[in-house]
C-alpha cells in the first residue's frame, strides 16, 4: 500500500514537471482578452468583443491567432509577433495602444497574467 501512495506521488510530479517544460517561451499557449473598440493589429482591423488568443509558430515566425467569440461567421485574424522576454513573471494583463492622428487604436503590446514574455506587434 505504501509503494501504490509513493508511485502516485512520483506519477504527480513528473506530471507536473512535464507540463512545467513544455512552456519553453514563457507564455501559454491559448489566451482570451476583450477589446472594448475597434482595433487595428498591422495591416488587420477587429471589431470590438471577446477574442480567444492562440500562439504558435509558422516555422521560425511567432505568431498570434485571434478569433471572435461568438461570432456570426468565423472571424479569425492571422498575426505576426515577437516574443520579448520580461523580467519577472507579469501580475496582470496589459494591452499597449498607439493612437494614430485619425484617432484610431494600434495594438502594440499584449502582456498576460502569469506570463514571462509579452508579444510585440
Amino acid at each position: 500500500m505504501r509503494f501504490l501512495k509513493y508511485f502516485g506521488l512520483l506519477i504527480c510530479v513528473l506530471s507536473v514537471m512535464a507540463m512545467a517544460s513544455d512552456n519553453k517561451l514563457g507564455i501559454r499557449e491559448v489566451r482570451r482578452v476583450t477589446f472594448h473598440t475597434t482595433v487595428h493589429i498591422g495591416s488587420n482591423v477587429l471589431q470590438p468583443g471577446e477574442y480567444v488568443v492562440r500562439h504558435a509558430m509558422d516555422g521560425e515566425d511567432h505568431m498570434m491567432t485571434f478569433e471572435r467569440v461568438n461570432a456570426k461567421g468565423k472571424e479569425v485574424v492571422k498575426v505576426k509577433c515577437t516574443l520579448v522576454p520580461l523580467s519577472q513573471k507579469a501580475d496582470q494583463d496589459q494591452s499597449v495602444f498607439q493612437t494614430t492622428a485619425s484617432n484610431e487604436r494600434v495594438l502594440q503590446e499584449l502582456v498576460f497574467a502569469g506570463d514571462t514574455a509579452k508579444h510585440v506587434f
